[in-house]
């Protein structure tokens, strides 16, 4: 596979990563009185759930509606609130609208410059917890954004990595978050293998990782179907239409 060249980071950009790895001690008690329901409408679903309580490392492929972003975020929740040794959710999202990974040239902090594509998980942590426990989780650096392009050479402990859109990732960078798990943590790999925008669509992480670390004890590995769509029903239909034609 060829060597992807990566740009040097700038001095805010270092200081932005430092900052936000550093803060290891956030209180966490401000969640005891935040309620948390983890609702399972499918056998899949629970095994999902059960999944991420007990393995260090699970992989999700499932389509759109199925809950994989939502359970995964209540969970990860329910873990920070509940278990004293994860102190905080890490966000990590492939961002292919923009060239490989790099979003150096987009204004503003490693946080303002994640905003965009952060949506879709301050969307589901809102409707679990509220908009403003959400904001007040963000502002204590108890739920932070990071980019795949700043990843190598961390090492990520005490906390619950959420990686999206595993699909759009290749193989040599889902290699590299993989083995930035540190001591204490978890990653959840969440994606959709029907909906890869790579343009090289062989390079594809999600179905690799799925088929060749399925056999791991300390990996569970999940894949919601059709029957698990619990958003509009309409949805069903409309997949089933693009994977026949």
């Amino acid at each position: 596979m060829s060597k992807r060249s990566r740009r040097k980071l700038s001095y805010e950009e270092e200081q932005d990563i430092l900052e936000s790895m550093s803060n290891q001690q956030n209180d966490t008690k401000f969640l005891d009185r935040v309620k948390i329901n983890i609702k399972c409408k499918t056998v899949n679903q629970k095994k999902l759930v059960k999944e991420i309580k007990d393995k260090e490392m699970i992989i999700c492929s499932g389509l759109p509606g199925t809950g994989k972003t939502y359970l995964s975020c209540a969970v990860a929740l329910d873990l920070i609130k509940n278990n004293g040794k994860y102190k905080k959710i890490v966000i990590v999202k492939s961002v292919t609208t923009l060239k490989d990974e790099e979003i150096g040239f987009l204004k503003g902090s490693m946080k303002e410059k994640m905003e965009p594509f952060m949506y879709s998980f301050m969307h589901n942590f809102e409707k679990i917890i509220g908009r403003y426990n959400t904001q007040t989780l963000r502002e204590n650096g108890l739920i932070e954004e990071m980019p795949i392009a700043y990843m190598r050479g961390i090492n990520i402990d005490n906390s619950i990595v959420i990686i999206d859109e595993a699909q759009n990732i290749s193989v040599d960078n889902i290699r590299t978050i993989m083995t930035r798990l540190g001591e204490n943590s978890k990653m959840i790999f969440l994606g959709d293998e029907n909906q890869v925008d790579m343009k090289r669509k062989g390079h594809s992480s999600l179905k690799f990782i799925i088929d060749k670390f399925s056999d791991f004890d300390e990996v569970g590995t999940v894949v919601l179907n059709n029957e698990d769509v619990v958003r509009n029903p309409l949805i069903k239909k409309i997949e089933q239409i693009f994977r026949e034609n």
